[in-house]
């Protein structure tokens, strides 16, 4: 595996800021953004990292056809979809639930990239995909299945890339980050960022918030764990990792995958009208809540610096227009 090969899709290095007026808030903190919504791929997000990395292999392995899933507003699809449009793929998405009268959000943007699309209902995790598979090549497609989520080591190598890109930054800036606060779902970006604090010295405390409500307990934990087992061999990592090493705050997602509650509209609603800034109802907004409830809390160090990283998903928001008005 190698950090530089890739099929560069996106625009780097993503901002890194202040958010000035919000932490006029919380005087005891001083918070910043890292904004991997501005990664440009179809509106952007953290998926165009991964997708830099999954695409060369699609290229490198000359398939000429991708398939992904997820739910209907699902971020890595219509990223996946407008990567493939930029390769020259044809792109596959098995999309859970049924067909809607209307598309709007990320699913209006996957079919318009030109995405053929495949409703599966219940399954929105790729369990349709290897029927699929065998269809396509039947007719002489050669097929290459990127994972849910994006979620392998080698989309995790996006988030190695992005601590590096993260450190050059703040060494620019002359700046130390005590907390990174970020969404997590299907593992690899955290993955990314973990094993990339090892290898680059990076010295943050990760609170990672759970976005998806676990199928089992420790489920996303030791798909986190896996893969970074799974890296140590790449990455000649020292460090021994166990499970009760991953770090992952459950404390924000009772109310299930894509659920949007209360808290969800405060975090939107807060950075929107401070920074002009917009999170989405499924996972940033669930980040950021978590992070605020955190610093209303004073659960973090006197005088610490705050990350937000901020992975995207605006499109989402025209799904849940009826609810967040």
């Amino acid at each position: 595996m190698n950090l530089n090969n890739k099929f560069n899709l996106g625009f780097f290095p993503t901002p890194l800021h202040p958010l000035k007026k919000f932490s006029k808030q919380f005087p005891d903190y001083k918070i910043y953004i890292k904004r991997d919504d501005q990664t440009g791929l179809a509106s952007g997000g953290n998926k165009t990292r991964k997708l830099e990395y999954l695409i060369q292999k699609t290229l490198d392995e000359k398939c000429d056809t991708v398939i992904t899933a997820g739910a209907q507003q699902s971020n890595h699809c219509r990223q996946t979809m407008a990567a493939c449009a930029i390769a020259g793929l044809e792109c596959h998405l098995l999309l859970g639930g049924d067909k809607p009268e209307e598309y709007n959000g990320n699913l209006l943007l996957s079919h318009l990239l030109g995405a053929k699309i495949h409703f599966t209902g219940e399954n929105r995790k790729g369990e349709d995909i290897e029927k699929l598979r065998s269809e396509l090549e039947v007719n002489n497609k050669k097929v290459s299945i990127i994972p849910y989520g994006g979620s392998n080591l080698l989309g995790a190598l996006g988030y190695v890339n992005a601590i590096k890109e993260l450190k050059d930054q703040l060494k620019e800036q002359n700046l130390d980050i005590d907390y990174i606060f970020f969404a997590s779902s299907s593992g690899a970006t955290q993955v990314g960022m973990m094993i990339g604090m090892d290898i680059f010295d990076v010295d943050a405390e990760l609170i990672p918030i759970n976005i998806d409500k676990a199928e089992t307990e420790g489920f996303l934990e030791n798909i986190v764990l896996d893969l970074i087992h799974e890296s140590k061999q790449f990455f000649h990592l020292n460090k021994e990792y166990r499970i009760t090493d991953i770090p992952l705050e459950r404390n924000y997602d009772k109310a299930g995958y894509g659920y949007l509650t209360d808290d969800e509209k405060e975090a939107i609603k807060t950075l929107a009208q401070t920074e002009g800034i917009l999170l989405d109802p499924v996972y940033t907004g669930r980040a950021f809540y978590g992070m605020l409830d955190y610093l209303n809390k004073k659960k973090l160090k006197y005088n610490s610096n705050i990350l937000f990283w901020h992975t995207g998903g605006l499109p989402a928001i025209f799904n849940y227009g009826k609810e967040l008005f």
